[in-house]
């Protein structure tokens, strides 16, 4: 029960620390959330001793972390600066485990050499969530910023692969440079195949259960949730890398299915919004946890008779000023050696690089991987001589690790802003810049509702979806955002509906006159928007000659009389309706596509042109019940776009697209509608 309890007590203060982060933006997140823990733990009633099997650790919260990230990460930009990432990822993480691990040893002899390697290599990984809850008024170049979320991805992997040898041999007393070279080589590139094969795997069991009609949103989510879990205890089972393995399935992500339609991007949906609760609360969590074991891991060493208190201050700051050092010598080096790639028009100069290489060596502060690798460092081992011993100074390195968290969080969150500082906007630039963004909103709101669009509620969809697009005509008005009339997206859709009469015309399910007539009239309204209003168009006359000799061909081989006028008229209404439906489920499926380019609110007015059509062909006259119905859903419907729309105000908040104020603005506005519309019904 105390468990449960305290279990409790650190996902409230997850949940508090998310509402804490809007009221006090320039304080970074896991800031807060370590706050949060130290509050708990100086409150609780006793000492709190949280411990977790390190295997359990690292399966429980690290392969899920780097799962997700993995998912996430540009891989376009990724791939762009691979060599540098590597570098980083790799060779930073490397030099700096073996400089930290020479220093702690000869700063604190008590710590051997391979303990004192091992939290050098937990101090080598940066923490992405740390990277990203940098101060949102911070400023870093595009380049530098996709440079740092790649390494943060691949070196986790790559420090707690040196971490685990390091530990190992500290608890052996042996060590041979050539075996752990090749255990090294056979745990990442081993790591790397298997989690290549189990996510094509993942992706092959999804198609199977999608060709027997069985996946549902449920299914495929937790099938996703499962996937790290699943690919890091196989990998370790088989003696290679499990992280690896997770990082390699992560960055395939071939679980995530890539065809496209309705169903598929409401599974896309549901499952973003979970992983974003999940690597949040799980993030959280571990910064919360570090809060409740600092007062733990500074009382027993701060304790300790044999070491000076302040000595102890001292080596936390001279270990991140070695980290940091470090890592600003080999970034410099790193930009300057790009900088000789550059032509000479756009090359920097040094003292560009330094500013760079100083931003970047601040920008990677430590976090969850390195809180939670140390902490995995075992209580006692099994001493061939001795027996079970326990591990010696082990307060003291978590110790010395966790005061190398806090105060590259410090440095990330207060100096990295005074270092690269945002330029401030004018009123005009946030004016305009809040415009972009609200069209943005109503565009994504549009995309999701006409992902969960079916067949009982489209009528009420569209009529929502109307009104979206008539607030984004209001805000283009209101603003003199000029748009061109679409004319490419309904060239487009008159190509889809002529290919389709052609393959009808070329497997005669339509008589070839009729189809011909039509693609007739087809050419014409291409020709129109095409501001070529000529009657005799060279197109339009090849179309009439290849309609009279099919026609005549036709009827040479049947023997029957042609079609009759009535019967080609309801033959072409037929075609018609046919055509707008195959070109509407054309551009539903580009509306829900996450690869379109086009505006939402273009591809939506032409599904409603096109169903228009399909209305008054069919001389559909609605009755008052079918109506009632159509506007109850619709209001139903309305009420989830208004939902949407306020988590995708509360998503572009946190990515920094928003000020608090503008967020606050449009929240307003859309809690004024939600009551005008509770009052009208």
């Amino acid at each position: 029960m105390e468990t449960l309890m305290l279990a409790l007590l650190m996902l409230a203060a997850v949940l508090l620390s998310s509402v804490i982060d809007q009221l006090v933006p320039k304080i970074s997140s896991p800031l807060i959330q370590i706050g949060l823990g130290l509050l708990i733990a100086l409150f609780a009633s006793s000492q709190i001793n949280i411990t977790l099997d390190p295997d359990l650790f690292l399966v429980m919260f690290i392969a899920p972390l780097l799962y997700d990230e993995a998912k996430n990460v540009d891989k376009g930009a990724l791939w762009k600066n691979r060599r540098p990432v590597l570098s980083l990822a790799i060779g930073l993480v490397v030099v700096t485990a073996l400089i930290i691990g020479f220093a702690v040893e000869w700063l604190e002899p008590s710590i051997s050499l391979f303990a004192a390697f091992a939290l050098g290599a937990a101090l080598g990984p940066t923490d992405a969530v740390a990277v990203a809850s940098l101060s949102k008024d911070t400023d870093i170049a595009p380049r530098n910023k996709s440079i740092l979320e790649g390494e943060s991805l691949i070196n986790d992997a790559s420090g707690i692969v040196a971490f685990q040898f390091a530990i190992a041999a500290a608890t052996t007393g042996t060590f041979s440079l050539l075996n752990a070279s090749l255990d090294f080589v056979v745990s990442f590139f081993g790591g790397i195949i298997i989690g290549v094969a189990l996510g094509y795997f993942g992706n092959f069991l999804v198609r199977r259960v999608r060709s027997w009609g069985l996946e549902n949103t449920t299914f495929h989510v937790l099938f996703e949730v499962f996937t790290p879990f699943i690919v890091y205890l196989v990998a370790n089972a088989l003696g290679t890398s499990g992280i690896i393995a997770v990082v390699a399935a992560g960055l395939v992500n071939v679980i995530s299915p890539r065809t496209i339609g309705p169903s598929i991007s409401r599974m896309n949906i549901v499952s973003s919004s979970v992983w974003r609760v999940l690597s949040f609360a799980l993030n959280g969590i571990v910064f919360v946890f570090l809060g409740t074991q600092l007062p733990k891991a500074m009382r027993s060493t701060w304790d300790d008779v044999s070491i000076d208190n302040g000595m102890l201050i001292g080596y936390v700051l001279l270990l991140t000023l070695i980290y940091v050092v470090v890592r600003f010598v080999w970034l410099f080096a790193m930009e300057r050696v790009h900088g000789r790639k550059e032509p000479a028009d756009r090359k920097p100069g040094w003292r560009a690089d330094l500013h760079s290489a100083l931003v970047m060596a601040l920008a990677g502060p430590k976090g969850t991987i390195t809180l939670a690798v140390v902490l995995t460092i075992p209580l006692y081992y099994l001493d061939p001589a001795k027996g079970m011993v326990a591990f010696p100074q082990r307060e003291l390195i978590i110790f010395l690790a966790c005061g190398v968290i806090v105060v590259t969080l410090l440095l990330a969150t207060f100096v990295v802003p005074l270092l690269a500082p945002k330029k401030p906007l004018t009123d005009e630039d946030a004016r305009c810049d809040e415009t972009q963004v609200s069209l943005e909103i109503l565009r994504s709101v549009i995309e999701e509702l006409a992902a969960r669009q079916t067949i009982e509620n489209r009528a009420a969809t569209q009529t929502v979806i109307h009104s979206y697009n008539q607030r984004i005509a209001r805000i283009k008005g209101s603003n003199d955002i000029v748009d061109e009339p679409n004319t490419e997206l309904r060239l487009r859709a008159l190509e889809w509906e002529q290919d389709y009469v052609l393959k009808l015309i070329e497997s005669e399910e339509v008589y070839p006159i009729v189809g011909y007539q039509y693609l007739s009239r087809l050419a014409h309204i291409e020709n129109l928007l095409k501001h070529h209003a000529g009657r005799w168009s060279l197109q339009n006359a090849y179309l009439r000659l290849r309609a009279l000799a099919r026609t005549g061909w036709h009827r040479l081989l049947s023997g029957l009389p042609g079609v009759s006028p009535t019967e080609r008229t309801q033959a072409i209404r037929a075609l018609q309706i046919s055509g707008s439906e195959h070109v509407i489920e054309k551009l539903q499926a580009m509306l829900t596509s996450p690869e379109c380019d086009e505006p939402a609110e273009d591809v939506s007015a032409l599904v409603m042109e096109y169903q228009r059509t399909i209305t008054l062909l069919r001389n559909a006259n609605p009755s008052i019940t079918a109506f009632t119905n159509t506007a109850d859903k619709a209001v139903d419907i309305e009420r989830l776009g208004l939902r949407l729309e306020l988590e995708q105000i509360q998503t572009r908040y946190e990515d920094g697209q928003l000020c608090r104020s503008s967020a606050k603005r449009l929240r307003e506005n859309v809690y004024l509608m939600q009551v005008d519309l509770e009052d009208n019904v």
